[in-house]
């Protein structure tokens, strides 16, 4: 009896986790600064004096 396909499957789910741990939180900074600077754009807009405000 062989154990190969158990120990290739194995292999491929820590793999594929290993790469999610890798890839997600990166994934999440940076939608977190894109939030951020989307964020400090509408404050800046809001905040900035326009031209019907003079």
């Amino acid at each position: 009896m062989s154990y190969l396909e158990y120990v290739v499957g194995a292999y491929a789910v820590f793999a594929a986790v290993l790469a999610w741990d890798f890839i997600a939180p990166r994934l999440q900074v940076r939608r977190e600064l894109r939030a951020a600077r989307l964020r400090a754009a509408r404050e800046a807009s809001r905040t900035a004096p326009t031209e019907l405000a003079r």
